[in-house]
């Protein structure tokens, strides 16, 4: 135990990057644990680590008493001045080298293990303040193995983590193979590798293009907007601050050479980028492209949009598995229901006769409410009074009237007649038939919630399965089906 740690300390400052005090204080607190597990913890012990000899000192303090009460930590003062110092006083507390050498092959062991424990400990808190402001950076690394279904990367000084839930699902890789990630967070909780890697988050997309396109980390032009399905498709909503830049050109590159760069590094990731504009209807639209949008009906209350599109147009506006409507919605933050056009027109000729059935109301009156969002009997009754009031045209007194007025025509209905509309508006809603789906097959669709394409291609084979009513080969077929309807859409535009 007294070996000249100076070089050993000289070492590993150098090797880890570690303060050479800070590898003193782990050394000193090592070398107390393995002293309190030879000499005991009752005793009132202290190290210091002599920086001329290289050594470190176990010191034992005793306090000096009249009568002595614990032995281990107190000293009479007849004692204290044989043993200690000739001229100690009551309440002095004194001091004495321990013999190192004594402490053993169990205690040098356990001085050995608290000084791994701890200089792992402090390299990992060098790595934090080296890593801590770099979220957000890209970074390389090598492939170490999988963990548990996890990716190890070695970073050069350390190791990181991507977690298979930042992993593109369909990546593979192999030991020894290059890969890139996004730094998103550093945990130094972590039992394992602290720096936490991503290639799934949309963030990353972001830094990609960064690197590929000048003008965006020139600040001319600014990615407003990303929304991912990482490994399959994404979209990315730009804006330029010079008119006579094209954002979505940058952004391409000469022959797709910018986009393609970034598609090679996503293992094929299918990019539709759009041109950002602040009015919301017109974005959205722009989101769902490349199908074309014939209009947008805005919902402020409920913060969604209801666009139609031509009947050719539905498949592509919905994508594979929905996945076009799914991140347009996640790139503009509307919730989004697409129709089509024949189906809103129905859907709007049906809600008209129904507001026009009401007693007292005109034509031009039952536009109004129509235009106002309204579409069954039912909403008019259960709408407060001044909320009605504020439609243009309608006074307070009118407005009243006519709650009462749809509330009777209601009561008149009955329960049965009184859900008609809502049931039609759910068979009117229904496109399924455009799936030529089995009748049997769409009634059990619609029993179960499912009455239009977008809401079917939105949901897991397991949620249909989970739901007690749809069969094996019910799902079979209607897998079938959608595939067939959207082979018959137009092929998307993406690059």
């Amino acid at each position: 135990m007294s070996y000249d740690l100076r070089a050993v300390i000289s070492q590993l400052g150098r090797d880890k990057g570690i303060d050479q005090d800070a590898l003193v204080e782990v050394i000193e607190s090592a070398m107390l644990s393995a002293a309190r597990k030879h000499y005991g913890h009752n005793l009132n012990l202290e190290t210091a680590y002599d920086e001329e000899l290289g050594l470190v000192e176990v010191l034992m303090f005793k306090t000096v008493v009249e009568k002595v009460e614990d032995p281990d930590t107190q000293v009479s003062l007849e004692e204290a001045r044989v043993d200690f110092d000739p001229d100690a006083m009551i309440g002095d507390e004194l001091g004495r080298k321990l013999d190192t050498e004594l402490l053993g092959r169990i205690a040098a062991q356990t001085a050995k293990q608290v000084i791994i424990q701890k200089v792992r400990d402090a390299e990992r808190g060098v790595i934090f303040e080296e890593y801590k402001n770099c979220k957000g950076d890209l970074i390389n690394g090598i492939v170490q193995r999988y963990d548990r279904g996890h990716l190890i990367v070695n970073l050069g000084r350390t190791d990181a983590i991507l977690p298979r839930r930042e992993q593109i699902v369909r990546e593979r890789y192999r030991q020894g193979d290059r890969v890139r990630g996004m730094i998103l967070d550093i945990d130094r909780s972590a039992r394992g590798p602290q720096i936490i890697l991503t290639r799934s988050h949309p963030d990353f997309l972001k830094e990609l293009f960064k690197i590929e396109v000048p003008e965006i980390s020139e600040g001319v032009i600014e990615i407003k907007a990303v929304a991912r399905e990482p490994g399959e498709r994404a979209k990315i909503a730009v804006q330029s601050s010079d008119p006579s830049i094209d954002p979505v050109g940058a952004c391409v590159g000469i022959k797709g050479s910018r986009v393609q760069a970034v598609v090679q590094e996503l293992r094929g990731e299918r990019i539709d980028i759009i041109t950002w504009t602040p009015d919301e209807p017109s974005f959205v639209a722009r989101a769902l492209s490349p199908a074309e949008v014939s209009r947008v009906v805005v919902d402020e209350d409920e913060h969604s949009m209801e666009v139609i599109v031509a009947d050719d147009q539905l498949s592509l506006a919905i994508g594979r598995r929905g996945q076009n409507v799914k991140l347009a919605s996640k790139l503009s933050g509307w919730r989004i229901d697409v129709r089509s056009i024949a189906v809103a027109e129905e859907e709007a000729k049906r809600a008209r006769a129904a507001l026009e059935s009401l007693p007292g109301l005109d034509f031009a009156q039952s536009e109004r409410l129509f235009q106002e969002g309204y579409r069954t009997v039912r909403e008019v009754a259960e709408a407060p009074v001044e909320e009605l009031s504020e439609i243009d045209g309608f006074t307070e007194e009118f407005a009243a009237e006519l709650s009462a007025s749809a509330k009777q025509l209601v009561e008149e209905l009955g329960e049965d007649e009184g859900t008609r509309e809502e049931q039609e508006s759910e068979e009117l809603l229904s496109d399924l038939e455009r799936l030529m789906l089995r009748p049997e097959i769409r009634e059990k669709l619609m029993e179960t919630g499912y009455t239009t394409i977008q809401s079917l291609v939105s949901v897991d084979n397991e949620q249909l399965l989970a739901t007690g009513e749809i069969s094996e080969a019910d799902l079979d077929e209607i897998k079938e089906a959608t595939n067939n309807f959207f082979r018959a859409g137009v092929p998307s535009r993406s690059f």
